[in-house]
């Protein structure tokens, strides 16, 4: 009698590793036992329960996936990357608010990949994070998803401009009004400059701000309650920066522009 296929794949450490092994391509018997640190003796039986359940075929002592094997490999690796993720930093995920994250995007949680999770000192929350501008005066763009913008967003934008760096910057209905209000001259000064756009996002969302440059994407995410922490959350591979980038997307095109007046 079959085993359900989860049975045979996450009950049994080898077989996980040989049906992983695999997706890389055929392997003969002798590099499968080396790459696992086995035997044959121990690892023919689990082979042949691969073999079985039609996830893996062989002959002449070498092995590769079957059609079916590696439609579940491709699903094992997306859970496996996803709960590498998690376990990273398990107690900043399970406590901070995801909902913002279209479904789609939740499904490619995995891209983030290994990120460096930042403290600064509770003072120093608010604060314009340095070393990320610096980084961004040496990139291309910079896109931005905030609930904020800092007292010297005018000088910091300019100088980023000057450094003929691209600029996308969504903010919430909230934020805008407050800039009319408060800042009105300096937000039209750099509505009326090149390379700079601002987009209004119709609904409020549940994050402090996202940032993004060709560099890295950076988070400041909200608690399960709703409030402000002092971490910030960057990621900096290349699928990380592709999610950062689809993320985005996803808020300016269900937000409008700001034209100039």
């Amino acid at each position: 009698m079959l085993k359900p296929l989860q049975d045979v794949i996450f009950a049994s450490e080898k077989r996980k590793n040989v049906l992983l092994l695999l997706n890389d391509g055929p392997q003969k018997m002798e590099v499968i036992l080396n790459h696992l640190d086995t035997t044959r003796q121990g690892m023919l039986p689990q082979i042949r329960t691969l073999e079985k359940h039609k996830l893996v075929t062989g002959s002449n002592d070498t092995y590769r996936l079957t059609t079916i094997g590696k439609l579940v490999v491709d699903e094992m690796l997306h859970l496996l990357n996803t709960l590498e993720v998690l376990d990273s930093d398990l107690n900043y995920w399970g406590n901070h608010n995801l909902d913002f994250v279209p479904a789609y995007l939740l499904k490619r949680l995995h891209e983030l990949g290994t990120c460096s999770r930042i403290e600064v000192p509770f003072p120093e929350m608010f604060d314009e994070d340095e070393h990320f501008i610096e980084e961004a005066k040496r990139t291309k763009y910079i896109k931005n998803i905030t609930t904020f913008l800092f007292p010297n967003f005018k000088k910091t934008f300019s100088e980023l401009l000057e450094n003929c760096v691209e600029i996308s910057v969504i903010i919430t209905e909230e934020l805008y009004e407050k800039l009319m209000q408060e800042n009105a001259d300096d937000f039209d000064y750099l509505l009326h400059k090149p390379n700079i756009s601002f987009y209004i996002y119709p609904e409020k969302y549940n994050f402090l701000s996202i940032s993004l440059t060709d560099h890295a994407v950076m988070l400041r995410l909200l608690t399960d309650e709703g409030k402000y922490d002092n971490k910030r959350f960057i990621c900096s591979s290349e699928d990380a920066r592709k999610w950062g980038w689809d993320l985005f997307e996803y808020y300016r095109e269900n937000s409008r522009r700001i034209e100039r007046t």
